[in-house]
């Protein structure tokens, strides 16, 4: 598959057709309107075979929370597990009731969001859903396997004495995220999975139980929305991403894009789930992993991630390890 625009066989952001009431870019013809996969397409198996090539060292290096991480969850609405261990003479057995798919370390699925009236990623509409399209196990069934790129964006402001504080509202914008990667020297390849490292975990896991406690409920805005650094919302941060054939984004934040959401700005999760149809990561445990790469001073590594093969999923836990 050629990845370049305009003669190529993959288009350019601004060469998308648009949705013409709003004249936001999709692509939801690039792939075939019954494509399921959207971005993951770009990796390609030269892809794998380079990241599978790029391990040195053979370590390994968890990118998951433990699932009753943050508790209480952000989103008020979403109560924790009940783990149930059964005991008999044979040995063990367990179950887990009321688990919230996305409430740890997580992957969005092409279900998560719609683009307004025009559907989910393809024009799908909720019976298209309801057969199962777009699920988690769409994801599940390819993998997610390529070179990974950590992004650090906090370690990158504060060399240069600038602060990333994790309770303001901190658009990350496209020539930032350029910066970052110059100062790593990392040029993103076709098929990279994005990791992108605010701080804000590690801001998090700080807090004592009742500062953790004080953010529930505050992730759907209004007054005393929660407020912490993220990707622009923009078009220019589409259009970057796109043009960079990244496969899948993710965070160590609660969103990906930063809060609260701005209206007149834009909804991320919009313009890339479900118009682009690229995978979103949130709550990723990247901390050992970023000083991993400050100790090698290097931001790549094998990325391997193996969502919940659950049919018809809207999110499942990410599952995902860094192989360096």
């Amino acid at each position: 598959m050629e990845l370049q625009g305009t003669a190529g066989e993959i288009p350019f952001y601004d060469e998308l057709p648009t949705i013409e009431a709003t004249g936001e870019h999709h692509s939801w013809d690039v792939f075939g309107r019954d494509d399921e996969l959207g971005t993951l397409n770009f990796i390609q198996p030269n892809a794998v075979a380079a990241a599978a090539h790029g391990v040195r060292d053979g370590r390994v290096i968890c990118l998951s929370l433990p699932l009753n991480v943050p508790y209480p969850a952000l989103s008020s609405s979403r109560p924790p597990y009940h783990h149930e261990v059964y005991r008999s003479r044979m040995g063990r057995d367990d179950s887990l009731s009321g688990f919230y798919l996305q409430c740890s370390s997580q992957w969005d699925s092409l279900q998560h969001i719609r683009y307004r009236e025009f559907g989910y990623y393809g024009g799908r509409e909720e019976e298209d859903l309801d057969r199962g399209a777009l699920g988690i196990d769409v994801m599940a069934r390819h993998g997610i396997v390529s070179r990974g790129v950590l992004i650090d964006v906090e370690a990158y402001l504060r060399k240069h004495g600038k602060a990333l504080p994790a309770a303001e509202r901190i658009s990350i914008t496209t020539e930032l995220l350029d910066a970052v990667l110059a100062s790593q020297n990392v040029d993103l390849l076709p098929g990279d999975v994005v990791i992108l490292r605010t701080g804000w975990l590690s801001w998090y896991l700080q807090l004592d139980q009742q500062g953790r406690e004080s953010l529930q409920g505050r992730q759907r805005g209004g007054e005393g929305a929660l407020a912490c650094p993220g990707l622009d919302p923009g078009v220019n941060m589409a259009r970057w991403l796109w043009d960079h054939r990244v496969s899948a984004i993710a965070a160590d934040n609660p969103a990906l894009e930063v809060l609260p959401v701005d209206r007149e700005a834009g909804f991320l999760h919009r313009r890339i789930l479900a118009l682009l149809g690229m995978p979103i990561g949130e709550f990723f445990a990247v901390d050992e992993l970023a000083e991993v790469c400050a100790q090698r001073q290097s931001w790549t590594f094998m990325f391997t991630s193996a969502p919940l093969n659950l049919p018809g999923g809207v999110g499942s836990p990410n599952n995902a390890y860094a192989v360096l």
